[in-house]
């Protein structure tokens, strides 16, 4: 999940307050501007930042990479409520609840932690050195952490979670509204929350880019030569908790990916003096979600990514495909079939990422997820693999399209990519280059039982 550029930096010009040696934040010792709490291994700070150009001046509680030349904050507490009067204090009370307050003692932000969660004793703030900041009970059980409350920026550890049995729901990352507002923005990356087995980013509610379906890879990795390092992407799926995570391999230097302010989800790494963008997606204008229009692909694997009609398709408008503009999508060359006593073809497309607007039919193998689109007149394509990493009860997944298939792409061996099952009229699969083709029975609405 990873593919280069110039990072579009989240930079502040901002005085950094002064450090402290600690890691961590007690009872008794509220956090004030001017002093940082810093991570065990030196890796990142906690304290008050206020952009340069905020007036009158605006102070918000933040944890931001420490020991680089240019600050940058991966988590920012009230993005919503910064602190515009006095100095503002974060600190713990005697209910073990972390509270920020502004200097008229107005409560900006606080966790929600359960006093009968922590037992006896008193609770501790701890900020780790992978950039999260934990509120600990005094048996060290974790009763909230900056992790499940994320920003803009996904670091390695950290889980995005894609469902929750616990009824938290999803996890997004949103954008900074500018380079010096670090309220929501307008851009958002995070798990589709009506099927919960692709990614997005969007801009308000439109997508920009999509994923594609989850194949069932536990680790999907990928060598990133700019930085010698490997990117490792993990999938948990459990009845308990679903989900993603990605650690680097030994040596890797500071990486992270982020919603970035362009409408980008980018993976940036830190050089000597600069964030270097790794890979940002969309990755090129064909990737763009459904560009190339209804029944059209974006063949990524070609060196000039650019849009094609699926097999036994052709351009619906094809002066305006030869002047670059995919809108109108593409038409079958040939209608199908089905329903008027003849058959089809379902022509296997390999190495593609599926269409959006799936419909998922649970309990089926791959027989029986034929058969369900073969039974089906509408039903213009399927695809079907085995969940093999999810522990959930039904471990298939069998995706049925009717309508239009939109935002589809010819994508390799990636960890996403899968055979599409697309439903032709028997004559339109003369002379094409895909799969082999699968004649399967039609029937007609009303034979079904």
């Amino acid at each position: 999940m990873a593919a280069a550029g110039v990072a579009s930096l989240l930079l502040l010009l901002v005085v950094l307050p002064l450090s402290t040696s600690d890691d961590s934040l007690v009872f008794g010792r509220p956090l004030s501007p001017g002093a940082t709490i810093v991570s065990d291994g030196g890796a990142f700070e906690l304290g008050f930042f206020s952009p340069s150009n905020s007036t009158p001046a605006r102070q918000y509680l933040g944890i931001w990479y420490s020991g680089i030349t240019e600050l940058t904050v991966v988590w920012v507490a009230n993005r919503e409520s910064p602190a515009v009067t006095g100095r503002p204090t974060l600190a713990l009370t005697n209910a073990s609840s972390l509270v920020l307050s502004d200097g008229n003692g107005q409560v900006l932000w606080a966790t929600d932690v359960i006093a009968s969660d922590v037992g006896t004793g008193s609770a501790v703030a701890v900020l780790t050195n992978d950039g999260n900041l934990e509120l600990r009970s005094p048996n060290s059980t974790v009763l909230w952490q900056s992790f499940d409350d994320p920003t803009d920026t996904f670091l390695p550890g950290m889980r995005v979670r894609t469902a929750s049995a616990r009824g938290g729901g999803f996890d997004f990352l949103v954008s900074w509204n500018g380079p010096g507002d670090p309220s929501p923005g307008q851009f958002a990356y995070g798990v589709d929350p009506v099927t919960s087995l692709q990614l997005f980013t969007w801009n308000g509610t439109r997508p920009l880019w999509r994923s594609g379906a989850w194949t069932g890879y536990r680790v999907n990795s990928e060598y990133v030569a700019n930085i010698n390092t490997i990117v490792y992407l993990a999938v948990v799926d459990t009845n308990n908790d679903s989900y993603m995570a990605f650690t680097l391999s030994p040596g890797a230097p500071r990486t992270r990916y982020v919603m970035a302010r362009s409408g980008m989800f980018e993976l940036q790494s830190w050089t000597s003096s600069r964030w270097d963008t790794l890979g940002r997606w969309p990755p090129h204008e064909c990737s763009r979600y459904g560009h190339c229009g209804a029944f059209g692909y974006c063949d990524n694997t070609a060196a000039a990514p650019s849009c094609h009609c699926l097999a036994g398709f052709e351009p619906a408008s094809p002066e305006e495909w030869r002047d670059g503009r995919f809108a109108q999508g593409c038409r079958r060359k040939e209608e199908l079939r089905c329903g008027v006593g003849e058959e089809d073809m379902f022509l296997a497309v390999p190495l593609m990422k599926a269409p959006d607007r799936f419909v998922v039919v649970g309990n089926k193998g791959a027989a029986q997820c034929a058969a369900e689109c073969a039974g089906n007149c509408s039903c213009v394509a399927y695809a079907h693999t085995n969940l093999s990493s999810s522990s959930r009860g039904d471990a298939t997944r069998c995706l049925v399209w009717a309508g239009d298939l939109i935002d589809t792409e010819k994508i390799g061996t990636v960890g996403s990519a899968e055979t599409l099952y697309l439903r032709v009229a028997a004559s339109a699969t003369a002379g094409t280059t895909h799969g082999p083709t699968y004649q399967l029975p039609c029937f007609r609405d009303e034979d079904k039982i």
